[in-house]
């Protein structure tokens, strides 16, 4: 059976999904966490379950923020070609950072504050990082 564009798009991201430890039989939360990360207008539920199901491709600019999110490449996601790992990663390279909603709401809290607070709390970050490590 030859898979239509859509379809194999919609498998891609169900993978990508799985392999980031989310469910991809939620368009709910797929849409909400796409939105907490995506600085354009926000998708509704039925555009995310369009996309898990395979009748709708995100345009490029969706695409790229999901696969930012879900830490794979944006070419892979869109098109495929070579398999990406169970870790998420493809041709021996780190995947990106994956950040849960109470990161993504901290970096927003964080840009919200002025020049010297927010200087404060990366020195603070930095110090909390170091001590973590000499563990």
């Amino acid at each position: 059976m030859c898979l239509t564009e859509r379809e194999s798009f919609s498998e891609r991201l169900q993978q990508a999904l799985k392999n980031a430890h989310y469910s991809p039989d939620s368009p709910t939360r797929l849409a909400r966490e796409f939105n907490i990360r995506f600085e354009g207008r926000p998708i509704t539920v039925h555009a995310a379950r369009k996309w898990i199901v395979g009748e709708a491709i995100p345009t490029q600019e969706k695409l790229r923020t999901l696969a930012n999110w879900l830490g794979v490449p944006a070419e892979w996601l869109r098109f495929g070609g070579s398999e990406i790992g169970a870790a998420g990663s493809e041709g021996g390279q780190a995947p990106a950072a994956r950040f849960e909603s109470a990161d993504v709401k901290l970096v927003a809290d964080l840009q919200r504050l002025d020049d010297q607070h927010r200087q404060i709390a990366r020195e603070f970050i930095r110090m909390l990082v170091r001590l973590n490590h000499q563990r």
